[in-house]
Protein backbone atom coordinates (compact mmCIF):
# COMPACT_ATOMS: atom_id res chain seq x y z
CA UNK A 1 0.00 0.00 0.00
CA UNK A 2 1.24 2.99 -1.11
CA UNK A 3 0.28 6.99 -0.01
CA UNK A 4 -0.17 9.25 -3.08
CA UNK A 5 -0.84 13.27 -2.08
CA UNK A 6 -1.19 15.62 -4.33
CA UNK A 7 -0.95 19.28 -3.95
CA UNK A 8 -2.29 21.48 -7.05
CA UNK A 9 -2.13 24.48 -5.49
CA UNK A 10 0.69 24.48 -2.95
CA UNK A 11 2.53 27.70 -1.83
CA UNK A 12 6.03 29.09 -0.34
CA UNK A 13 4.90 29.83 3.21
CA UNK A 14 6.22 32.87 5.01
CA UNK A 15 5.57 33.44 8.50
CA UNK A 16 6.91 36.51 10.60
CA UNK A 17 6.23 38.47 13.95
CA UNK A 18 5.60 42.40 14.58
CA UNK A 19 5.99 44.26 17.82
CA UNK A 20 2.47 45.95 17.62
CA UNK A 21 0.12 46.07 14.33
CA UNK A 22 -0.61 49.30 14.08
CA UNK A 23 -2.75 50.45 10.58
CA UNK A 24 -0.96 52.86 8.29
CA UNK A 25 2.45 52.36 10.16
CA UNK A 26 5.67 51.08 8.45
CA UNK A 27 5.96 47.81 10.37
CA UNK A 28 9.40 45.76 10.98
CA UNK A 29 8.79 42.29 10.76
CA UNK A 30 11.21 39.71 12.48
CA UNK A 31 11.83 36.36 13.30
CA UNK A 32 11.10 35.68 9.27
CA UNK A 33 10.55 31.62 8.71
CA UNK A 34 9.89 29.95 5.01
CA UNK A 35 7.87 26.35 4.98
CA UNK A 36 6.52 24.25 2.41
CA UNK A 37 2.50 25.10 2.42
CA UNK A 38 -0.34 23.28 0.73
CA UNK A 39 -2.81 20.35 2.13
CA UNK A 40 -1.31 17.69 0.84
CA UNK A 41 2.52 19.16 1.03
CA UNK A 42 1.75 19.38 4.89
CA UNK A 43 0.13 15.54 5.15
CA UNK A 44 3.37 14.31 3.56
CA UNK A 45 5.28 16.21 5.66
CA UNK A 46 3.47 14.84 8.93
CA UNK A 47 3.25 11.59 7.85
CA UNK A 48 7.24 11.70 7.27
CA UNK A 49 7.28 12.89 10.72
CA UNK A 50 5.43 9.49 11.73
CA UNK A 51 8.05 7.12 10.21
CA UNK A 52 5.28 6.66 6.97
CA UNK A 53 6.88 7.24 3.57
CA UNK A 54 4.38 8.68 0.71
CA UNK A 55 4.49 10.03 -2.89
CA UNK A 56 4.29 13.63 -2.33
CA UNK A 57 3.10 15.21 -6.02
CA UNK A 58 2.84 18.63 -6.44
CA UNK A 59 2.85 21.74 -8.99
CA UNK A 60 5.83 24.03 -9.25
CA UNK A 61 6.84 27.11 -11.21
CA UNK A 62 9.24 29.69 -11.10
CA UNK A 63 11.97 31.21 -8.02
CA UNK A 64 9.06 30.42 -5.30
CA UNK A 65 8.67 26.72 -6.91
CA UNK A 66 12.00 26.07 -6.88
CA UNK A 67 12.85 27.01 -2.87
CA UNK A 68 9.96 25.14 -2.02
CA UNK A 69 11.03 22.47 -3.44
CA UNK A 70 14.41 22.81 -1.61
CA UNK A 71 12.89 23.13 1.62
CA UNK A 72 10.55 19.64 1.01
CA UNK A 73 14.02 17.94 0.32
CA UNK A 74 15.44 19.39 3.63
CA UNK A 75 12.80 17.78 5.28
CA UNK A 76 13.97 14.43 3.36
CA UNK A 77 10.93 14.69 1.40
CA UNK A 78 11.90 14.25 -2.70
CA UNK A 79 8.64 15.70 -4.56
CA UNK A 80 7.02 14.65 -7.86
CA UNK A 81 7.04 17.75 -9.82
CA UNK A 82 4.77 18.68 -12.24
CA UNK A 83 6.12 21.81 -13.75
CA UNK A 84 3.85 24.47 -14.33
CA UNK A 85 4.30 28.04 -16.07
CA UNK A 86 3.07 30.14 -13.68
CA UNK A 87 5.03 30.74 -10.01
CA UNK A 88 4.17 28.87 -7.00
CA UNK A 89 1.97 31.05 -5.01
CA UNK A 90 3.35 32.93 -1.97
CA UNK A 91 1.02 32.71 1.56
CA UNK A 92 1.59 35.02 4.62
CA UNK A 93 1.23 34.79 8.26
CA UNK A 94 1.96 37.50 11.12
CA UNK A 95 1.67 37.15 14.51
CA UNK A 96 1.35 40.28 16.20
CA UNK A 97 3.55 39.63 19.89
CA UNK A 98 1.79 42.52 21.73
CA UNK A 99 -1.67 40.37 21.49
CA UNK A 100 -0.55 37.02 20.42
CA UNK A 101 -3.47 36.85 17.22
CA UNK A 102 -2.07 35.25 13.86
CA UNK A 103 -3.32 36.78 10.58
CA UNK A 104 -3.25 35.15 7.93
CA UNK A 105 -3.23 35.88 4.47
CA UNK A 106 -4.01 33.44 2.13
CA UNK A 107 -2.89 34.18 -1.83
CA UNK A 108 -4.72 32.45 -4.64
CA UNK A 109 -3.30 30.01 -6.88
CA UNK A 110 -2.31 30.87 -10.74
CA UNK A 111 -4.29 29.31 -13.54
CA UNK A 112 -3.11 26.07 -15.18
CA UNK A 113 -3.37 25.01 -18.53
CA UNK A 114 -5.07 22.57 -20.09
CA UNK A 115 -1.64 20.84 -20.95
CA UNK A 116 -1.05 21.02 -17.21
CA UNK A 117 -4.21 19.45 -15.73
CA UNK A 118 -3.73 16.53 -18.13
CA UNK A 119 -0.32 15.98 -16.82
CA UNK A 120 -1.81 15.75 -13.58
CA UNK A 121 -3.47 13.04 -14.49
CA UNK A 122 -1.55 10.91 -16.30
CA UNK A 123 1.24 11.33 -13.62
CA UNK A 124 -1.53 9.96 -11.06
CA UNK A 125 -2.40 7.14 -13.66
CA UNK A 126 0.91 6.00 -13.65
CA UNK A 127 1.73 6.31 -9.52
CA UNK A 128 -1.86 5.30 -8.48
CA UNK A 129 -2.05 1.00 -7.88
CA UNK A 130 -4.48 -1.15 -6.16
CA UNK A 131 -4.73 -0.92 -2.54
CA UNK A 132 -3.11 2.59 -2.63
CA UNK A 133 -4.53 5.32 -0.32
CA UNK A 134 -4.87 8.89 -2.77
CA UNK A 135 -5.26 12.04 -0.92
CA UNK A 136 -6.48 14.82 -2.62
CA UNK A 137 -6.47 17.68 -0.05
CA UNK A 138 -6.49 21.66 -0.61
CA UNK A 139 -7.60 24.11 -2.61
CA UNK A 140 -8.07 24.40 -6.92
CA UNK A 141 -6.09 26.86 -8.02
CA UNK A 142 -7.80 29.69 -9.61
CA UNK A 143 -9.71 29.27 -12.23
CA UNK A 144 -9.42 25.64 -11.85
CA UNK A 145 -12.82 23.62 -13.35
CA UNK A 146 -14.59 23.33 -10.09
CA UNK A 147 -14.84 19.42 -10.09
CA UNK A 148 -11.49 18.27 -10.91
CA UNK A 149 -10.95 16.79 -8.31
CA UNK A 150 -14.55 14.89 -9.26
CA UNK A 151 -12.62 14.24 -12.45
CA UNK A 152 -9.64 12.25 -10.52
CA UNK A 153 -12.09 10.38 -8.12
CA UNK A 154 -13.58 9.30 -11.50
CA UNK A 155 -10.46 7.66 -13.05
CA UNK A 156 -10.32 5.60 -10.04
CA UNK A 157 -13.56 4.58 -9.50
CA UNK A 158 -13.35 1.25 -10.82
CA UNK A 159 -10.23 0.51 -9.13
CA UNK A 160 -9.71 -0.60 -5.49
CA UNK A 161 -8.34 2.79 -4.36
CA UNK A 162 -9.11 4.26 -1.10
CA UNK A 163 -9.40 7.89 -1.78
CA UNK A 164 -8.97 10.67 0.80
CA UNK A 165 -10.55 14.50 0.38
CA UNK A 166 -10.11 17.11 2.15
CA UNK A 167 -11.11 20.71 0.31
CA UNK A 168 -13.93 23.11 0.67
CA UNK A 169 -16.62 25.31 -1.43
CA UNK A 170 -17.90 23.71 -4.27
CA UNK A 171 -14.80 21.81 -5.43
CA UNK A 172 -15.58 19.70 -2.11
CA UNK A 173 -19.60 19.40 -3.23
CA UNK A 174 -18.48 18.69 -7.01
CA UNK A 175 -16.30 15.81 -5.29
CA UNK A 176 -18.86 14.50 -3.31
CA UNK A 177 -21.09 13.35 -6.35
CA UNK A 178 -18.22 10.46 -6.61
CA UNK A 179 -17.57 8.19 -3.67
CA UNK A 180 -14.53 8.27 -1.21
CA UNK A 181 -13.47 6.76 1.44
CA UNK A 182 -12.65 9.33 3.79
CA UNK A 183 -13.79 13.16 4.10
CA UNK A 184 -13.16 15.78 6.57
CA UNK A 185 -15.11 18.59 6.66
CA UNK A 186 -15.05 21.25 9.53
CA UNK A 187 -18.50 22.40 10.77
CA UNK A 188 -18.83 25.08 8.48
CA UNK A 189 -18.45 22.86 5.55
CA UNK A 190 -20.60 20.45 6.64
CA UNK A 191 -23.65 22.75 7.38
CA UNK A 192 -22.46 24.08 3.73
CA UNK A 193 -23.09 20.63 2.40
CA UNK A 194 -26.30 20.67 3.89
CA UNK A 195 -27.12 23.86 2.37
CA UNK A 196 -27.29 26.03 5.92
CA UNK A 197 -25.47 28.10 7.91
CA UNK A 198 -25.33 26.32 10.92
CA UNK A 199 -25.72 23.19 12.08
CA UNK A 200 -26.57 22.02 15.72
CA UNK A 201 -24.72 18.87 17.09
CA UNK A 202 -27.62 16.50 16.61
CA UNK A 203 -27.46 17.60 12.92
CA UNK A 204 -23.83 17.11 12.00
CA UNK A 205 -24.31 13.91 13.13
CA UNK A 206 -27.57 13.42 10.99
CA UNK A 207 -25.62 14.68 8.05
CA UNK A 208 -22.56 12.66 8.45
CA UNK A 209 -24.21 9.45 9.26
CA UNK A 210 -26.31 10.15 5.81
CA UNK A 211 -23.06 10.35 3.93
CA UNK A 212 -22.04 7.40 5.68
CA UNK A 213 -25.16 5.28 4.37
CA UNK A 214 -25.68 7.27 1.23
CA UNK A 215 -21.99 5.33 0.52
CA UNK A 216 -20.36 8.96 -0.31
CA UNK A 217 -17.82 7.96 2.18
CA UNK A 218 -16.92 5.23 4.67
CA UNK A 219 -15.33 7.72 7.05
CA UNK A 220 -16.66 11.31 8.21
CA UNK A 221 -14.70 13.37 10.51
CA UNK A 222 -15.81 16.65 11.07
CA UNK A 223 -13.54 19.20 13.11
CA UNK A 224 -15.06 21.00 15.79
CA UNK A 225 -12.07 23.54 16.01
CA UNK A 226 -10.87 23.58 19.68
CA UNK A 227 -13.46 21.23 20.75
CA UNK A 228 -11.59 18.24 18.82
CA UNK A 229 -13.80 16.34 16.49
CA UNK A 230 -16.29 13.50 15.59
CA UNK A 231 -15.87 10.62 13.24
CA UNK A 232 -19.06 9.15 11.72
CA UNK A 233 -19.01 5.43 9.94
CA UNK A 234 -20.68 2.02 9.96
CA UNK A 235 -19.82 1.29 13.67
CA UNK A 236 -21.41 4.50 14.94
CA UNK A 237 -20.08 7.93 15.73
CA UNK A 238 -17.05 8.85 18.18
CA UNK A 239 -16.16 11.76 19.29
CA UNK A 240 -12.93 12.78 20.96
CA UNK A 241 -11.98 16.43 22.61
CA UNK A 242 -8.56 18.23 22.63
CA UNK A 243 -6.22 18.52 25.67
CA UNK A 244 -5.61 21.95 26.52
CA UNK A 245 -2.20 22.86 25.48
CA UNK A 246 -0.70 26.33 24.53
CA UNK A 247 -1.50 27.44 21.14
CA UNK A 248 1.24 29.26 18.89
CA UNK A 249 0.02 28.36 15.11
CA UNK A 250 -3.43 26.96 13.67
CA UNK A 251 -1.68 26.41 9.94
CA UNK A 252 -1.39 23.20 8.64
CA UNK A 253 -3.75 21.56 11.76
CA UNK A 254 -6.52 20.13 9.65
CA UNK A 255 -3.72 19.02 7.50
CA UNK A 256 -2.03 17.53 10.29
CA UNK A 257 -5.52 15.89 11.40
CA UNK A 258 -5.81 13.96 8.21
CA UNK A 259 -2.44 12.54 8.38
CA UNK A 260 -2.99 11.43 11.65
CA UNK A 261 -6.35 9.83 10.34
CA UNK A 262 -4.60 8.60 7.74
CA UNK A 263 -2.01 6.88 9.67
CA UNK A 264 -4.22 5.08 11.70
CA UNK A 265 -5.93 3.67 8.63
CA UNK A 266 -2.23 2.74 7.30
CA UNK A 267 -2.00 0.83 10.27
CA UNK A 268 -5.90 -0.38 10.63
CA UNK A 269 -6.86 1.16 14.02
CA UNK A 270 -10.14 1.04 15.13
CA UNK A 271 -12.41 3.75 13.98
CA UNK A 272 -11.63 5.21 17.54
CA UNK A 273 -7.95 5.33 17.48
CA UNK A 274 -8.14 6.43 13.96
CA UNK A 275 -9.58 9.70 15.47
CA UNK A 276 -7.44 9.63 18.41
CA UNK A 277 -3.94 9.53 16.09
CA UNK A 278 -6.06 12.33 14.20
CA UNK A 279 -6.92 14.59 16.82
CA UNK A 280 -3.53 13.94 18.07
CA UNK A 281 -1.79 15.27 15.39
CA UNK A 282 -3.96 18.34 14.34
CA UNK A 283 -3.03 19.39 18.07
CA UNK A 284 0.71 18.65 18.12
CA UNK A 285 0.68 21.01 14.84
CA UNK A 286 -0.63 23.94 17.23
CA UNK A 287 2.19 24.05 19.25
CA UNK A 288 4.93 24.72 16.72
CA UNK A 289 4.76 28.65 15.36
CA UNK A 290 3.94 28.92 11.97
CA UNK A 291 3.96 26.04 9.53
CA UNK A 292 6.47 24.41 11.60
CA UNK A 293 3.85 21.53 12.35
CA UNK A 294 3.58 18.99 14.91
CA UNK A 295 6.87 16.76 16.43
CA UNK A 296 7.28 13.69 17.28
CA UNK A 297 7.72 14.43 20.65
CA UNK A 298 4.76 17.19 20.73
CA UNK A 299 2.40 14.56 18.95
CA UNK A 300 3.68 11.35 21.91
CA UNK A 301 2.63 14.21 24.30
CA UNK A 302 -0.55 14.89 23.23
CA UNK A 303 -1.33 11.32 22.79
CA UNK A 304 -0.60 10.86 26.88
CA UNK A 305 -2.69 13.59 27.63
CA UNK A 306 -5.49 12.58 25.98
CA UNK A 307 -5.50 8.93 27.87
Amino acid sequence: MKIITLTVNPALDKSAKVDGIVATQKLKCHSIQYQPGGGGINISRMLKRLGTETTCIITSGGDTGNYLMDLLVKETIKPEIIPVKTWTRENLSVVDTQSNLQYRFGMPGNKLSIEELDAIKNLLIERVSSEDILVLSGSLAEKMPTDYYAQLIKLFADKNIKIVIDTSGPALKEALKENVFLMKPNQRELAQLAGKDFLYTAEQEAIAIELVHAKKAQYVVVSLGARGAFLACDDGVFYKSTPSVKVKSTIGAGDSMVAGLIFGIQNNFTPEKILRWGVACGVAATMSEGTNLGSKENIETVLKLMK
